[in-house]
């Protein structure tokens, strides 16, 4: 026990005072915790609070911003041949760079990082490992990854989901993500081997091959699933054509991010799977930073990681409670180390929240709405502000239920023209789908496509078309 406490005390002033935090002190907390755990049954509340930080009080929690962004600023200066250029050419002051100032520095968008890879990487750190983002939203971007982070992300992510029961040793987690994501498998494969639980790694196949998978007995059949909304739509999909039901499945959590997963397709995934279904946020270009969303409805970000920002979508100055804005977001050192960003800017758009004091599960920790859109997906016309969830959850409610919904947006002589498929109709008429959407407050128009014309209709990229084929359906 003393040991542990040890180990404890390490970690805790390595995350207070930024200091480079040991992975293998990390691991050996998880294996502190698991042998808690299986003596006791539960963590002890001191490294839950480990987990979670000091920070409820709002004075802490800004004192431990400033320092952290004047850390991670400083470093930069000292190892990133980009932001050095940025901190001389803005003239940043770092001693007296703060939150209420951080606006100073000019964000980073990711076509900097696709056009200046070398500059971003830290002249300190041998890189490892390169990471790239799915592509799905453009030309994708190549992240650096050093040994040190390969072996930090992953012992951090066990720890805290062994600690909060998101997973255990008699877990087996079937991860149903693109293998090009090679960060996120890295570290869910990672985090299964420090706690002791299976891995199936299937990524993106035939969704029937994933089906019978997660149909498999024993104590090989999965009981988590890592997936991304798109792809979650066609296991669905394909159960329903079997009439399986939860007694089918194990499954005690499904995990999803990477797009927009609607409260209709939750809803059935869980009456389906029998499990719930989490809403998660993870992104390549600022890893090790993740969000979760609570049980009112609210994405929050891991305070100890990094900083979140909210900015207005026109003016980039911060967005106003209420108001729609994209999340900026910087990781600290020392979580983020070999290619580090700076106000790096997502352009996935949110809502900031009214300043009112939060009462959800994870009130402790600043939240925004849950990921709306993309930024250049925004529709705008001078009556209306339509985003692509606000698309989705309409069109994945229709009684057709077309998961994943398939559809193209634009704004056309300040009209919103929305083009789908024709089986989203069911037995619907187009006048009535638009009432649908006049119900929620959106007015459009609606066209339909052929099968015969869908080939020539660009209908927005799904992670589920990431389709990495198999041998398994071939005849011989």
């Amino acid at each position: 026990m003393f040991e542990t406490g040890i180990r404890q005390f390490r970690m805790a002033m390595s995350m207070v005072w930024g200091s480079r935090v040991n992975p293998h002190n990390v691991e050996r907390l998880i294996r502190d915790a698991l042998k808690t755990l299986d003596e006791f049954g539960a963590p002890g509340d001191d490294v839950q609070q480990l987990l979670e930080g000091p920070f409820s009080d709002p004075v802490a929690r800004r004192d431990f911003q400033n320092r952290a962004l004047r850390r991670t600023a400083r470093r930069l200066v000292r190892v990133s041949p980009y932001y050095q250029k940025v901190f001389l050419t803005e003239q940043i002051d770092l001693a007296t760079l703060t939150v209420e100032t951080l606006h100073r520095v000019p964000v980073t968008q990711k076509r900097m990082l696709q056009e200046h890879q070398q500059d971003f990487i830290a002249s300190d750190v041998h890189p490892s490992l390169t990471t790239r983002t799915t592509g799905t939203t453009g030309r994708p971007a190549e992240v650096w990854l050093s040994q040190y982070e390969i072996e930090l992300w992953p012992a951090l992510s066990a720890l805290s989901g062994l600690l909060r029961n998101e997973i255990t040793p008699q877990d087996c987690m079937q991860i149903n993500i693109s293998s090009r994501a090679t960060a996120a498998v890295q570290i869910d494969i990672e985090v299964c081997r420090l706690v002791g639980a299976r891995t199936r790694m299937l990524g993106i196949i035939p969704p029937e091959e994933s089906l019978e998978s997660l149909l498999s007995g024993g104590d090989a059949a999965p009981t988590l699933l890592s997936t991304y909304p798109s792809y979650l739509a066609q296991l669905v999909q394909a159960a329903r054509r079997r009439n399986l039901g939860p007694g089918d499945f194990h499954l005690r959590r499904v995990d999803c991010g990477g797009e927009v997963l609607s409260g209709t397709l939750a809803r059935a995934a869980q009456e389906i799977f029998g499990a719930p279904v989490n809403d998660l946020f993870g992104m390549t270009e600022i890893l090790p930073l993740s969000g979760r969303v609570c049980n009112q409805g609210h994405l929050h970000q891991d305070l100890n990681m990094g900083l979140v920002e909210v900015i207005d979508l026109e003016t980039g100055e911060p967005a106003a409670p209420g108001a729609l804005g994209t999340m900026v977001i910087t990781p600290y050192y020392p979580y983020r180390e070999c290619m580090p960003v700076f106000r790096y800017d997502t352009r996935d758009v949110v809502r900031r929240l009214p300043d009112e004091r939060l009462t959800c599960n994870l009130a402790g920790v600043p939240a925004t709405s849950r990921i709306l859109s993309k930024a250049d997906q925004v529709l705008r016309t001078n009556d209306q502000i339509v985003t692509m969830r606000d698309l989705v959850e309409v069109l994945e409610a229709l009684p057709s239920q077309p998961w994943p919904a398939r559809f193209s947006a634009q704004v056309i002589d300040e009209a919103i023209e929305l083009t789908v498929p024709e089986e989203i109709l069911g037995d619907l008429t187009m006048n009535e789908v638009e009432r649908s959407f006049r119900a929620s407050g959106i007015t459009l128009h609606l066209v339909c496509r052929s099968a015969l014309e869908q080939a020539a209709s660009q209908f927005r990229p799904l992670r589920a078309d990431l389709l990495e084929t198999t041998f398994a359906g071939r005849r011989n």
